[in-house]
């Protein structure tokens, strides 16, 4: 294997020549190999940052002999944002608006991870409302079950079952529908705040995730008709992307990867948050850890996140009324927010009722909206168990409004280092479905 600097610019890339596959058939690239003589030498393949299989701007550097990946190599930051380093300009609150957007696909985790870190450093974890508690986990099954459904579809859209990945991007609308009745948002919610949550539930929801319910028990089986015994299918993810149990411990992958080994390990079960420990649920793990096996774990939990789900609105309907932010008003953000005519800003009811009260109050309600609490000096890092893994974030504080850094462990950045160990060996082809039985996301591997 050469020295050469696979990340280097133009003809230092390699001494051979350097190929960018933009989606075209194989055919197209060794043709252009035949039609040069070198046929018989290894190629550089740049796969990405555009290519349409590689899960957003994630650029792949394979070397190839043949059709033989020799070696695979990840380029990343092609998706940087910063957000970690805007929150430190932010106050406490306002930090959930950045991070809600890393993950773009289960945005809930995000700010469920920073929010639990930072009401460690508060040391009010105990005085969280119950029904704030409830609603967390009803939101976070609900996420995990439309990015698992983003998994499927999309893993089955780049091997050309097509039929899949239209099914679940349709089952994903109806809980996107659901968010944005429950938030007022599709995504990016900054709806999890430090205290509890931001509103309560209107009125109408628990029918709505009831009737949701029991649609997806009739519809998840779709999948299961669709590929679990499909020989076309199976035989395009039996064997490919094999990682075990050594190989998951020695790179910390987690998540569904991990538990494709027979490994049981989820942080719902093992270090219980939000009040899982009261949750009837089964960890799901498969026997052989390869793409088919993630692929039938990520169809199993779906099904255990819609008990957890039933089990919430259950709670939920005994909790009407009730507090969904800690009653500290030193901490608690306002919420129970009403809409103005418009549509827009605040209702002037609201206005009003916050002006009556006294000068005292307005001004308080004044600094905490613009400069926030402050949250007593320490670090603090609360993991939580994300569609990918363990997703958690170290939140450190030198006893200011804002967070002196917030860092974020993604599963996607940690997970994407298997991509090598998956890859090198195997066909150019069983790249894209090992990469897909990954899904990584990279707003939350660059941030």
């Amino acid at each position: 294997m050469s020295d050469t600097d696979f990340y280097a610019t133009g003809a230092d890339t390699s001494e051979g020549r350097v190929f960018t596959v933009t989606g075209q058939d194989w055919d197209a690239i060794s043709q252009g190999l035949a039609d040069a003589g070198d046929a018989d030498e290894r190629v550089v393949v740049n796969m990405g940052p555009q290519h349409p299989s590689t899960h957003g701007v994630l650029r792949l550097i394979l070397e190839l002999e043949g059709e033989t990946v020799t070696e695979a190599r990840c380029g990343i930051g092609y998706l940087h944002t910063g957000i970690e380093k805007n929150m430190e300009f932010r106050t406490w609150v306002q930090g959930t608006t950045f991070c809600t957007r890393m993950d773009y696909l289960s945005p809930f985790f995000n700010e469920l991870t920073y929010c639990l870190g930072v009401e460690r450093l508060l040391d009010i974890e105990d005085d969280i409302p119950e029904k704030a508690q409830v609603m967390r986990v009803l939101l976070s099954e609900l996420n995990r079950i439309s990015s698992h459904l983003v998994a499927i579809a999309t893993g089955g859209m780049e091997i050309g079952a097509l039929t899949v990945m239209t099914i679940g991007f349709r089952e994903r609308e109806l809980v996107l529908d659901l968010f944005e009745l429950i938030t007022g948002l599709r995504m990016n919610h900054a709806f999890i705040r430090p205290g509890g949550v931001a509103q309560d539930l209107p009125s109408g929801a628990l029918d709505e995730i009831r009737d949701f319910v029991k649609l997806m028990k009739k519809r998840l089986p779709e999948y299961a008709a669709l590929c679990n015994a499909n020989p076309i299918f199976k035989a395009r993810l039996d064997g490919v992307g094999v990682l075990d149990l050594a190989g998951c411990l020695a790179l910390g992958v987690s998540g569904p990867v991990l538990r494709s080994t027979g490994y049981p390990w989820d942080l719902r079960k093992s270090e219980p948050y939000c009040g899982y420990e009261d949750y009837d649920f089964d960890v799901q793990t498969w026997d052989v850890p390869d793409a088919y096996g993630r692929f039938r774990i990520r169809l199993a939990e779906m099904h255990e996140s819609l008990r957890i789900v039933e089990q919430c609105a259950d709670r939920l309907a005994g909790l009407e009324g009730a507090p969904v932010m800690i009653g500290d008003k030193k901490i608690a953000w306002p919420s129970q927010l009403a809409i103005g005519s418009d549509g827009m800003g605040n209702s002037l009811d609201h206005i009003r009722h916050i002006m009556g009260e006294s000068m005292e109050a307005l001004i308080h309600h004044f600094k905490l909206v613009t400069e926030g609490f402050r949250v007593p000096a320490g670090q603090a890092y609360v993991p939580v168990e994300s569609p990918r893994g363990e997703l958690g974030a170290h939140v450190v504080s030198d006893g200011g409004t804002r967070p002196f850094r917030a860092h974020f462990r993604d599963p996607s950045f940690t997970n994407l280092q298997a991509t090598s160990v998956m890859s090198e060996g195997g066909m150019v082809a069983d790249v894209i479905v090992a990469i897909a039985s990954l899904d990584p996301v990279m707003g939350g591997v660059d941030r």
